[in-house]
């Protein structure tokens, strides 16, 4: 009987001590998982925390690269046009642009400068020979300036031999003053024919570069040849555009020498009614 108890007593010890070790256990298991879900959501939060601070700056940087990449400037597309299309012909296309930019501003400046009001310098000489006589005409024709006080004063030095001399000198000296007006005009429209000639050339080496890439190949693909092609159509292209510049100054160059031209004529028959007026 008393082994009975004494077995009882210890069967009931030793549940008691493994239920205790297993209670134990299972708080030590959760403390350990309740930790590591806290470090891990610490872990979550500092790494938001970060791009959080990081987010501004690279979603700034990321739209300004989009905006730059989807809306380039027109002076960007022109520049890196200009660079692909290579430094051998672009270079000299652009050397016939500024040339001819340059002649075409010098006329277009002399032609405004040589421009006078006609009727208000006949009115003056008028006026002048009626007070003063030849002398004082030509002293308005010495203050003016412009090609038709020039030929008005070439006809008023020849008053003394006659109108027949007057209107000579007056023709002579017009054709002297309409080539001054013309001068460089035949250099603007050798660089409106170079322009293109020289872009066309470009195409051509531009074309035999491909036909060499693809025999030194020996396989056609579009990935080889689209680098020459690409150089050839682009030279062509600036090479017309700088003549299209160069033709627009042109034809209103000589829209102005032509008015100026005319209204010479008319002023120096209006010059020799006007002598023989006072010759009388």
């Amino acid at each position: 009987m008393k082994k009975v108890l004494l077995l009882s007593t210890l069967f009931s010890l030793a549940l008691t001590l493994s239920y205790s070790a297993f209670a134990q256990e299972e708080t030590d298991s959760a403390t350990m998982e309740q930790t590591s879900d806290t470090a891990a959501m610490e872990q979550e939060i500092d790494s938001a925390a970060a791009m959080e601070e990081a987010a501004p700056e690279e979603v700034v940087e990321e739209v300004v690269q989009a905006e730059v990449a989807e809306d380039p400037s027109f002076q960007q597309i022109i520049k890196t046009k200009f660079i692909e299309g290579g430094p051998e012909f672009m270079g000299i296309v652009l050397i016939a642009l500024i040339l001819g930019l340059a002649l075409c501003i010098e006329r277009i400046i002399y032609l405004n400068m040589a421009t006078t009001n006609n009727a208000k310098l006949l009115e003056e000489i008028d006026g002048a020979m009626s007070s003063g006589g030849v002398e004082a005409a030509k002293e308005v024709c010495r203050n003016t300036r412009g090609p038709v006080a020039s030929i008005f004063y070439q006809g008023l030095d020849r008053m003394e031999e006659g109108l027949e001399m007057v209107e000579k000198s007056i023709i002579a000296y017009g054709s002297v003053q309409m080539g001054n007006l013309e001068r460089g005009i035949s250099w603007i429209s050798l660089f409106i024919a170079l322009a293109p000639m020289l872009g066309f050339m470009g195409t051509v080496i531009g074309m035999i570069g491909a036909f060499d890439a693809i025999e030194a190949a020996g396989d056609i693909s579009p990935s080889l040849v689209a680098g020459g092609i690409k150089v050839a159509l682009l030279t062509t292209v600036f090479g017309l555009i700088v003549a299209i510049i160069l033709q627009i100054f042109y034809n209103y160059i000589v829209a102005k020498v032509d008015s100026i031209v005319n209204s010479m004529e008319d002023a120096s028959i209006s010059l020799v009614d006007l002598l023989y007026k006072h010759k009388k």
